[in-house]
């Protein structure tokens, strides 16, 4: 039998108040179906989320029946109350954490579970008189209404989400800033800090400090996250006047490790270093990775370990120093005719790498024992320092790293 929508349409409202003194059972079978399904999970949550759960399945059930009844129709603006209603309970499950797979799967339920009490309904009373054409209604208004439920609650979900991505990000941020700046040292700040950045109190902390000098770090570094990733290392990243550098804590390999595991897909000048003191010491590890990576020319993209350029950051650490050593040291070589400085200077490398063996250094050179001996009388005469003296190998292995750096 065919009817009339206006007749269809009141038939249908009038299915759907034959649920409204069941709204509470209704609602309490489909918390409890939840709770069954995803037992570890809702116990792992604990009770007063549960409690949460059930009152608002049974405001949603309560206000659902309201409206498809039509017994609110009347009343301006519910439509929109039950659109807020769904908003606020996708942005109170993003903010418990809340799968949203498990809240959509919620909702799911909750419209099968209204349907199936109204075909029970019917079925157990066949004098009400709903025939199969209203079920259909019913059953359309129900899915449709799950619809547009869906979507006000995954957009309202997500933007809360991503409000309370970029409160953590900038938090996070905030706290590594003031680590740099030294409010480490405070216990009070660490134990904060090592909390908001997932850092167990005995676990190892690192700087890795990136200098680009063309273009930005962005998603390079993705590769490099996903080999920390599988070694169970944290990493947080944040830009400090240009600097582009990460706190990595857990389980570390040490710096060479770590300069392995970054040297793949290296961006820019990097420079890593321990932290000798946990959090406390992340102040000084930012500073020594920046340092290390200073020492890196520019134009060149490699990373270097703190403990491999220990030299070159004391150079770096005074820029008065380097030109006054030059001056004390090579200056009488570097006077030269620039073929016959270069040439001592060479010789002068291939000694310091040999510890001062001619014959070794020789080998190197691809010349004989005599021209060395020979370059490096020439080279101790100029300079006022001898090859056999520990200190003034020091002085001169320094000074060719500071001619380096000019």
């Amino acid at each position: 039998m065919h009817t009339s929508d206006s007749t269809s349409e009141e038939a249908l409202r009038t299915a759907w108040a034959l649920l409204l003194d069941q709204a509470d059972s209704i609602a309490d079978t489909i918390t409890l179906s939840l709770f069954e399904r995803d037992h570890e999970l809702w116990e792992r949550i604990g009770p007063e989320f549960r409690a949460d759960v059930r009152g608002s399945t049974r405001q949603h059930i309560h206000r659902g029946l309201r409206i498809l009844s039509g017994t609110l129709e009347e009343r301006h603006g519910e439509d929109e109350n039950a659109v807020e209603l769904w908003r606020e309970t996708g942005r109170r499950r993003a903010r418990q954490d809340v799968p949203l797979e498990l809240v959509l799967n919620a909702y799911n339920l909750g419209a099968r579970t209204l349907w199936e009490a109204l075909v029970g309904r019917v079925s157990a009373d066949p004098a009400i008189g709903v025939g199969d054409e209203v079920l259909l209604l019913a059953a359309r208004s129900v899915w449709t209404t799950l619809d547009v439920q869906n979507t006000v609650l995954i957009d309202a979900y997500r933007r809360e989400s991503s409000r309370m991505q970029r409160q953590d990000l900038q938090r996070e941020q905030g706290i590594l800033d003031h680590l740099i700046e030294g409010r480490g040292a405070d216990p009070e700040f660490a134990e904060e800090a090592r909390s908001a950045l997932g850092i167990e109190a005995d676990d190892a902390v690192a700087c890795v400090a990136v200098i680009q000098d063309r273009g930005a770090v962005g998603d390079v570094l993705a590769p490099t996250e996903d080999r920390l990733d599988r070694l169970q290392i944290v990493a947080r990243w944040h830009v400090r006047s240009g600097v582009h550098y990460g706190l990595l804590s857990g389980p570390l390999p040490g710096e060479d490790g770590l300069v392995d595991l970054f040297a793949p897909n290296v961006v820019g000048r990097t420079g890593i270093a321990m932290s000798t003191d946990g959090v406390a010491g992340f102040a000084a590890a930012f500073q020594f990775a920046c340092r290390a990576a200073e020492t890196v020319p520019r134009g060149v993209r490699q990373v270097v370990a703190l403990s491999d350029r220990l030299p070159e950051v004391l150079l770096a650490g005074s820029p008065l120093v380097a030109p006054r050593l030059l001056a004390e040291t090579l200056a009488p070589v570097m006077a030269q005719p620039r073929a016959q400085a270069d040439v001592l200077l060479e010789t002068l490398e291939a000694l310091l790498r040999h510890d001062g063996s001619p014959t070794h250094a020789a080998t190197d050179l691809y010349c004989h024992r005599n021209t060395v001996i020979y370059r490096m009388k020439q080279i101790e005469q100029m300079t006022g320092r001898s090859l056999t003296d520990p200190r003034d190998k020091m002085l001169l292995g320094l000074a060719l790293m500071a001619r380096h750096r000019g």
